[in-house]
């Protein structure tokens, strides 16, 4: 009897080794380079000591900053391909509004290098345009030290979230709520940092508080809100 062959179908995972090395070794590079300054980053969500001592804006264009801001980039763009995978193979009903209609491959790499391009023009494009609202609103200031301090949380974020996303990548057996969970710990981390920012900043938000208020609501709720809707709709 002649038995029937089937197509063994092997994923590509090289390219996503070489990232998460690339990621990790921009992380070891960094820590080296600057020992002091990473180690009182890596205590941020212990002590406010390191927001303090860097709220130079200046730090926001050094290469501490820039070499991070890829290190972010890669780990958020895993991150959302993982959770897409995750989501579009679910069989859970209360995640069908993520669900999409046909099943997303962790290893399509570029679906990758589109999430990576819309998160960096995102992130750059939000930037530009509050420093215009900062300009308009006579608020450049504080703006520019406001941005400085979520650039770094979010920078942490993704460096707490590198290497779990590099065991995630690797493994087929994953949970809908562990992205869930992930995602849960990180809104508690920016939340943090808004109440970090708002106790820091409290007499000049007193004092201009409606620039304050329609600046959140433009720049930092409206945005998330529309992203939160075209991906929602787009999966349905």
């Amino acid at each position: 009897m002649i038995e029937q062959l089937h197509p063994r179908i092997i994923e590509n995972k090289d390219w996503a080794t070489f990232l998460f090395m690339l990621a990790f070794a921009a992380v070891a590079i960094t820590k080296s380079a600057y020992e002091n300054r990473f180690s009182e980053f890596t205590k941020l969500i212990f002590s406010d000591k390191y927001v303090k001592i860097y709220r130079d804006v200046s730090h926001l264009k050094s290469s501490f900053t820039i070499a991070l801001f890829f290190v972010q980039i890669v780990s958020y763009s895993f991150f959302i391909l993982l959770t897409m995978h995750i989501f579009s193979t679910t069989k859970s009903d209360w995640t069908h509004i993520f669900r999409s209609a046909t099943t997303i491959e962790k290893t399509d790499w570029m679906l990758f290098i589109q999430i990576a391009t819309f998160l960096t023009y995102f992130i750059l494009a939000k930037y530009l345009i509050e420093k215009i609202i900062g300009t308009c609103f006579n608020i450049d200031e504080f703006v520019d030290l406001f941005n400085l301090q979520k650039a770094t949380y979010r920078t942490y974020i993704g460096i707490l979230i590198l290497p779990v996303n590099a065991v995630l990548f690797y493994r087929d057996d994953i949970s809908e709520s562990l992205p869930l969970a992930i995602i849960g710990v990180s809104l508690c981390i920016s939340m943090f940092s808004y109440f970090i920012s708002i106790k820091t900043y409290q007499n000049t938000i007193i004092s201009k508080l409606f620039y304050f208020i329609l600046y959140l609501c433009t720049l930092e709720i409206a945005p998330y809100y529309f992203l939160y809707y075209w991906i929602t709709k787009g999966s349905a």
